[in-house]
């Protein structure tokens, strides 16, 4: 695929693009092909990137006394960045790993603020890409605070109806905030 075909694509998912806008972004954008368990980003790093995932997965997590708990995935079509590190210049809490082999688009803070200057285009890309990512955070917030495990894994599986294939369970559990044993059982089907 090439990076006028990516630039296309991010534009049908988000926002309409003018040509000089596309023109600039292919100019900035670093095309990566990166393998299985590669870590974008460690904790403690400052980052100022954001990866555009064209093929593959990734998922940041956090490690809290010896626990690995993740708290986003992102797939094909999905931006992933250390939201903390990229817009407040802090040290990121948490880790970006790939978990499959991945084609990504980096693209650096810099020339993201620069592009949203120069192309009103580009800045209410940027604003559709921070809105989305923001809503679908909020809507993992409420699932935790209000659904039951069976739920928030049933409404998992309805967004991302392959994941299973694709990420660990242990990795899904500690996303739904539950134990890999308890979802073991909701896993299961009913013997009645």
């Amino acid at each position: 695929m090439t990076l006028d075909e990516i630039i296309d694509k991010i534009e049908r998912q988000y926002a309409p693009l003018s040509e000089d806008c596309k023109s600039e972004l292919i100019k900035v954008a670093k095309p990566l092909m990166v393998p299985k368990n590669t870590i974008l980003v460690k904790e403690g790093q400052y980052s100022n990137k954001a990866f555009f995932i064209v093929k593959g997965c990734a998922r940041a997590f956090y490690l809290k006394d010896g626990k690995d708990i993740t708290d986003w995935f992102a797939f094909e079509n999905d931006f992933i960045s250390s939201i903390n590190s990229f817009f407040s210049n802090m040290p990121s809490p948490h880790y970006i790993e790939v978990l499959e082999d991945a084609f990504l688009i980096e693209l650096k803070r810099e020339d993201i603020d620069r592009l949203s200057d120069q192309f009103h285009d580009f800045e209410r890309l940027n604003k559709v890409i921070i809105t989305k990512t923001m809503l679908q955070q909020q809507e993992r917030i409420v699932s935790l605070q209000f659904q039951s495990s069976r739920q928030r894994y049933a409404r998992l599986i309805e967004i991302y109806p392959n994941i299973t294939q694709r990420v660990l369970l242990s990795h899904i559990a500690s996303y739904i905030g539950i134990t890999l044993e308890t979802l073991s059982r909701i896993r299961r089907p009913n013997l009645t």
